[in-house]
């Protein structure tokens, strides 16, 4: 058994595993097929612990992360979940990439993602594992709601096997035993983990594990230091950008405009010149420069001067307008309704106003970045992904291969903010490594990343509201003219075959991620949300934050001016409204009180914000003003209820950075186009916020003890709301496009 143990298995029992049959994703001891066994690799010092940890006999305690670590801190919380459990001693823990297995599936993470699309995607049983293994995901704040229950199972149950084997050492009963820092205490007796380790290999579990429920010298809820700091300050940590092979080359590629485009000609023989050149790979849809190093290569795919030829028409800021337009105008699906909407309008005095958002770019500090390798019929990719075993499949399917074999390392991100989801690069990067025969680093250029982004969906919303005689909400209608993106993102990324497709194309059923965020958070008696889907003729994709930053900007803004209509305080005015809403009341108590909320009376310059999004509530309130045609915030103060706090700190990073994202959504961090091609062309053309456009930021982190919530995208959607409110509160101009803009108001 000891044996077995170092290879992944405890017992015949085995540790927690998640299993079951395609969505419906369990935590249980004996819900998997046993012939799915861990994979987690164990060396000859090591002993595994089911999927997620193992002992090593240098005391080192590692943990599994199946989550990507591009900023957001799971290399450190989701070990820590893992420590506090077991009784480790944070001095010893370790952290390593999970690889690939079932077991790893992020099924929150799939729902947030793709909404119920995931549910049409038909799945026979024979398939069911590499399905669910598909959906180890990164995305949608879900790494510690879903993972946390599983990593305290994991943590306890071996735990239990520590005060069993020494328990059987000192011949006392292991219920006795506790554990703390690094050992198994009983009394005065105290024994290592690495000394049992391989002993507890061969203990038993019980039927039932309980989780730990003392408070003697818990890591959870307590600042403990980011385990990937150190490499990231001392620059030892590798992004894909920084792998080194033996005789690699590097790629710089060039895809035609936005739309149905291919490849028509390039002057191949303007680059043979070029120093550092060493060929040039064009296909259909691409041409790439191949170079010594990567300013070589780009260098050469602007010599050549690709031509494109684009069928159907290229989409355009007015063609993108105008689709939103048109299906806003059209039919549309009922995605959710309380009372009677069409009752409460009946002869009633309703309010109205339309709100605009262009699209939202990605725009990671990271550019889009692929190494591969293929040798004797096996890929090896090494990529910033969210999605490992969708890149592996997206790369078999385009080189005709086994999705066993491809190899995907998981390196850390520079941001990513949702664009590794994609999976274009790893395809890109696959072909080109099979065609020259020799390793290769793809890097797109910034304009590039710009060009080819896959962009959070531009979306218009109709919104109509009735006040009683009172002052009171009681209607409330959203139409949101929007691509059914959840859908969308579903068909591309985990359609495999025509069935799937067909499935996912069935009409009538509406997309709620389309309009995610949408549902007020309000006591409203008779509210509807609607769906009216566009085409917008380009692919779009998963922006941090979500659809969610544009519900909110639009809900929040109508809010406010159904407020002023009532001659009503903002904040109460919400408020009253909340009903039973207590966590969602006391963040917008304390953001009031905390930030010394005015009322957002004229010349105030405050504007106030809420959202519930993802298991977590916030309140913003933002102090903003018109300076030289631009936007100009002075302070943003944010009161948040995530519920139960792991790291105070990496919650605290979370939402500041979280308010900064925001700020740059609401101001910037977009472009126009025109024939398919994006205005911008660096970051400097994005209007993103500089060190000089910081505002004061403060963050007040409300006690609760509420399951997790997600904390990496909370503070992005009321952030542009509460500006937009504050800019009418220091002008009288209300800005109802997003990015603000007072050019366009």
């Amino acid at each position: 058994m000891a044996s077995a143990a170092r290879h992944g298995g405890i017992s015949r029992r085995g540790l927690l595993i998640g299993g079951g049959a395609g969505l419906g994703l369990v935590v249980g001891w004996a819900v998997w097929p046993r012939d799915y066994v861990p994979t987690l690799a164990a060396g000859d010092t090591e002993t595994a612990f089911g999927a997620f940890l193992k002992i090593g006999e240098d005391r080192r305690v590692i943990v599994a992360v199946p989550v990507t670590e591009h900023g957001q801190g799971v290399y450190t919380v989701l070990p820590q979940i893992v420590a506090d459990e077991l009784g480790a001693d944070w001095r010893t823990i370790g952290v390593e990439p999970a690889p690939p297995g079932p077991f790893y599936a992020n099924p929150l993470a799939a729902r947030e993602l793709f909404g119920d699309a995931i549910d049409r995607i038909p799945v026979p049983a024979a398939a069911q594992a590499s399905h669910a293994m598909r959906l180890t995901l990164t995305g949608g704040s879900s790494a510690v709601r879903h993972f946390e229950p599983i990593l305290r199972q994991a943590g306890a149950a071996a735990r239990v096997l520590l005060c069993k084997a020494a328990a059987r050492s000192w011949d006392v009963d292991w219920q006795a035993c506790t554990t703390g820092e690094g050992f198994v205490v009983h009394g005065e007796q105290r024994m290592r983990f690495a000394e049992l380790a391989a002993l507890a290999a061969d203990e038993e579990l019980p039927d039932a594990v309980a989780l730990r429920n003392d408070d003697v010298a818990r890591l959870a809820g307590t600042p403990v230091a980011r385990l990937d700091s150190p490499a990231k300050v001392d620059g030892s940590v590798n992004f894909a950008g920084d792998i080194r092979l033996p005789g690699m080359v590097f790629a710089s590629i060039r895809q035609g405009p936005l739309g149905d485009t291919r490849l028509v000609g390039y002057d191949a023989k303007a680059a043979d010149n070029l120093p550092g050149v060493l060929k040039v790979v064009a296909n259909e849809a691409w041409v790439a420069g191949i170079g010594s190093d990567w300013w070589a290569a780009n260098r050469a795919v602007g010599a050549i001067r690709p031509r494109f030829e684009t069928r159907g028409g290229a989409p355009s800021t007015d063609s993108i307008e105008a689709a939103l337009l048109a299906a806003i105008d059209g039919p549309g699906d009922r995605i959710a309704k309380a009372g009677d909407v069409g009752a409460a309008f009946r002869g009633a005095r309703v309010f109205t106003a339309e709100y605009h958002a262009a699209i939202g770019l990605h725009a990671a500090i990271e550019p889009t970045t692929a190494t591969a390798t293929f040798e004797d019929g096996r890929l090896r990719l090494w990529l910033p992904t969210l999605a490992p075993m969708l890149a592996r499949a997206a790369a078999a399917r385009v080189l005709g291969i086994g999705e066993d074999q491809v190899t995907v390392i998981v390196m850390q991100a520079g941001g990513s903010f949702g664009a590794g989801l994609e999976t274009l690069a790893a395809e890109q990067a696959a072909l080109l490594a099979r065609e020259l025969a020799r390793p290769v680093q793809l890097s797109w250029s910034r304009v590039e990343d710009i060009a080819r982004d896959r962009p959070r969906p531009a979306a218009i919303a109709r919104m109509a509201g009735r006040l009683d005689r009172d002052g009171r909400l009681s209607g409330w209608l959203a139409k949101i003219g929007a691509p059914a993106i959840g859908t969308e993102m579903a068909n591309r990324l985990l359609s495999r075959d025509a069935a799937t497709a067909w499935s996912l194309a069935l009409p009538g059923r509406g997309d709620a991620v389309a309009v995610s965020g949408a549902v007020p958070p309000y006591a409203i008696p008779n509210h509807a949300i609607d769906h009216h889907p566009a085409d917008l003729g380009f692919p779009t994709g998963h922006l941090r934050g979500g659809i969610d930053a544009l519900s909110c900007f639009f809900t929040e803004s109508f809010i406010d001016e159904l407020a002023q209509a009532a001659q009503a305080d903002a904040s109460y005015f919400r408020i009253q409204m909340l009903g039973q809403n207590l966590r969602l009341a006391a963040c917008l108590n304390t953001v009031a009180s905390l930030g010394g909320w005015q009322g957002g009376v004229a010349g105030s310059g405050q504007g106030i914000a809420c959202h519930q999004f993802r298991g977590s509530s916030i309140a913003v309130l933002a102090e903003a003003r018109l300076e030289a045609g631009r936007v100009r915030v002075d302070r943003l103060v944010a009161a948040v209820d995530c519920g139960r706090i792991v790291n105070p700190d990496i919650v605290l990073q979370q939402i500041e950075g979280g308010l900064v994202f925001g700020m740059a959504q609401a101001i910037g961090a977009s472009t126009g186009l025109k024939a398919g091609v994006a205005d911008a062309r660096r970051l400097a053309d994005l209007r993103l916020p500089m060190l000089a456009d910081m505002p004061e930021i403060t963050v007040e982190l409300i006690r609760s003890q509420a399951d997790p919530g997600g904390v990496g995208e909370i503070a992005i959607p009321p952030v542009a709301p509460a500006i937009a409110n504050a800019i009418v509160a220091a002008s009288g101009i209300r800005l109802r496009r997003l990015p603000l803009d007072p050019s366009r108001p």
